[in-house]
């Protein structure tokens, strides 16, 4: 396929590097966003309750896999009083909170993210290209499956019983930064794969590497003290999925240390977040319509 000549057809070259026809002035105010962020979101509502035994039944088997993930920790428990330093109900406080992120990131971003590659294919990016809006954020939250804030709010439930049991009544600074942190690894999920998902400009197809990265969720229900050399090494810097949970977690129920885990993983969310952006629009640049 021959590069789209878009060049010819447009008075300027937008912030992500892709041209489009000149269509008018393009609104860039954050009320603009908010009000279309706000209309997708209305979208979302209309579609689900229009398929309301699907709706439904996503989330009796998200509860049910909670439920089991619970389970395991409970049968683990029943030959160990610690893994590592950790309690079992410190253990369920992290497991509700891996639950909590990966819930929150399903509910905005998951469906968007593992749609591009067949947007790639079937040519609807030309015509998201050509929208007077940032092509980012239509990709990223165009549906929100409303499913995933259900599932939120019953992992924050067994968060909170765990804090119960452990007898330990959090501070203010704890939950707002807890929460503040619950943020950030979903930033860092997003942006990781997001970059998986551009792989889609040069394979086509990339829902498997994107939904294998989707099941290493799981290691972030795990306490980092399970792991030892490489392997703790490598999902600590490069794919940090250790610190994603374990760092809110340990903030939550008094077992972090030192400041520095919550350092490393705020710097390392903004490294690759950033890493995500020149990676989207090297792929803009270089991407070649569907229909040339």
């Amino acid at each position: 396929m021959m590069p789209m000549s878009r060049e010819s057809k447009v008075e300027g070259r937008e912030p992500d590097g892709v041209s489009r026809p000149a269509l008018g002035p393009r609104p860039s105010t954050l009320g603009h966003y908010l009000s279309l962020y706000a209309a997708l979101w209305r979208n979302s509502v209309i579609r689900e309750m229009g398929f309301k035994t699907n709706f439904l039944l996503w989330i009796v088997v998200e509860a049910l896999w909670f439920v089991l993930q619970l389970s395991f920790i409970g049968v683990l428990y029943l030959h160990t009083d610690h893994i590592g330093t950790w309690t079992k109900w410190q253990v369920i406080a992290l497991v509700g909170t891996s639950h909590l992120i990966q819930q929150l990131f399903t509910a905005l971003f998951l469906t968007n993210l593992t749609a591009l590659s067949e947007h790639i294919r079937t040519g609807k990016l030309d015509f998201m290209l050509l929208l007077p809006v940032n092509t980012r954020f239509l990709i990223s939250l165009r549906q929100v499956d409303l499913g995933g804030f259900v599932n939120a709010f019953s992992a924050l439930g067994v968060v909170g019983y765990a804090l119960h049991r452990l007898g330990h009544t959090p501070g203010f600074v704890q939950v707002i930064g807890y929460l503040m942190l619950v943020v950030v690894g979903i930033t860092l999920h997003y942006s990781l794969m997001l970059m998986l998902t551009a792989s889609s400009f040069w394979t086509v197809r990339a829902q498997g590497i994107v939904w294998g990265y989707y099941n290493l969720f799981n290691i972030a229900r795990l306490p980092d003290e399970a792991f030892r050399g490489t392997f703790k090494v490598v999902f600590t810097f490069a794919l940090p999925m250790l610190l994603v949970s374990n760092v809110p977690a340990k903030l939550l129920v008094d077992k972090l240390g030192s400041p520095f885990e919550i350092l490393l993983l705020v710097t390392l969310a903004v490294l690759i977040f950033l890493a995500s952006e020149i990676l989207w629009r090297t792929a803009l640049k270089r991407y070649t319509s569907a229909s040339s």
